[in-house]
C-alpha cells in the first residue's frame, strides 16, 4: 500500500507544481492595469469626425457622428429596415444605400423611410483625442 500513497504524493506534488506555474504565466498585473477595452481600443480619433457629419467603421459595425462640436455618438450601422450596413455620413444624416433610408446624426431616428426604426445606439467614450468603446 506505500507504493500507492507515495504515488498519491507524488502526483499531488506535481500538481502543486503546475497550479504554481500557471498562476505565474497569468501576469498577476497590476492594479493599475485596469480591463483591456472592449473591442481592441481605440475607434477613431476625434478629428477623424467632422461636426456636422460622422464616419462610418463598417469592420466594428458602427457609425460614430458629431452632431455639435465636441458632442460624438455611435449607433449600430445595421439599417433597420433590411439589415443593409450604411455606407455615409452627409448632410446630417447617415445614409443607408440598399434602400435610401436616411437616420438622423444627433439620434438615429428616422428621418427617411423605409426604415420602421431608429438605428441602436451603441455606448462610446472619448479620453482625450481617443474615441473607444464604453
Amino acid at each position: 500500500m506505500s507504493g500507492v500513497a507515495r504515488r498519491t504524493v507524488v502526483a499531488a506534488a506535481g500538481g502543486a507544481g503546475l497550479a504554481a506555474a500557471l498562476t505565474a504565466c497569468g501576469g498577476g498585473g497590476t492594479d493599475d492595469e485596469g480591463p483591456a477595452p472592449e473591442g481592441g481600443g481605440t475607434l477613431a480619433r476625434t478629428g477623424d469626425i467632422p461636426v456636422g457629419g460622422g464616419k462610418v467603421l463598417a469592420d466594428k459595425g458602427l457609425v460614430i457622428t458629431q452632431p455639435k462640436a465636441g458632442e460624438f455618438l455611435a449607433f449600430s450601422s445595421k439599417c433597420t429596415h433590411a439589415g443593409c450596413a450604411v455606407s455615409s455620413v452627409k448632410d446630417g444624416v447617415i445614409v443607408c444605400p440598399c434602400h435610401q433610408s436616411h437616420f438622423d446624426i444627433a439620434d438615429g431616428s428616422v428621418k427617411s423611410g423605409p426604415a420602421p426604426a431608429p438605428l441602436p445606439p451603441e455606448p462610446i467614450q472619448v479620453v482625450g483625442e481617443e474615441i473607444s468603446l464604453g
